[in-house]
């Protein structure tokens, strides 16, 4: 997935809502804020990662023989399923059997976010209490007495393992700072 000038390789699923998974939530700041400011986020897809362009090109450039391109891209590059419906969703008819542009389409295939789920549906948000106003021990600036951690906090949290281990961290440090 490609996206702001910045490539990672994963998974995410496709939904009947849109699209989800670790690869998303990598980019989830940036798609929001991108679609916040001019009303979409388009990412680009490489559906062959493991495969060049140049081979990508040769291998779709060859004789299919009878087969038909999704059967043969089904079998050639194993793509099928929700990756081939993506292909022929964006590619027009015209073009299924033009090699250079399905080879285009396959190393950087464009969809189009319109908007992230409702915040009722969110495994993780944005936002929280800045760090500006919080002293040393985490503990509200305004308010004495009361601490803030993990996510709580307003920072673009990892998800998984690192989420849990800033978590905590950041609630060892302000029980620490309770306890002085």
């Amino acid at each position: 997935l490609s996206f702001g000038g910045e490539s990672k390789k994963g998974e995410f699923v496709l939904s009947e809502n849109g699209v989800e998974g670790s690869l998303i939530y990598a980019f989830s700041a940036k798609l929001r804020d991108e679609i916040e400011k001019i009303g979409f986020a388009e990412i680009q897809l490489d559906l062959t990662p493991d495969f060049s362009a140049e081979k990508l090109l040769k291998l779709l450039s060859q004789s299919r023989g009878s087969r038909s391109m999704a059967s043969f891209l089904k079998r050639q590059m194993k793509l099928s399923g929700a990756k081939a419906n993506l292909i022929w969703e964006v590619l027009p008819r015209e073009k299924w059997n033009d090699s250079a542009e399905l080879s285009k389409i396959i190393k950087s295939l464009p969809l189009k976010l319109i908007a992230p789920r409702p915040l009722e549906e969110a495994i993780s948000s944005a936002g929280g209490v800045s760090f500006e106003a919080l002293d040393e021990n985490l503990m509200l600036k305004e308010i004495s007495g009361v601490f803030c951690a993990g996510e709580m906090l307003d920072w673009e949290a990892p998800t998984g393992g690192y989420l849990l281990t800033a978590c905590f961290a950041t609630g060892k440090a302000a029980a620490e700072g309770a306890l002085r």
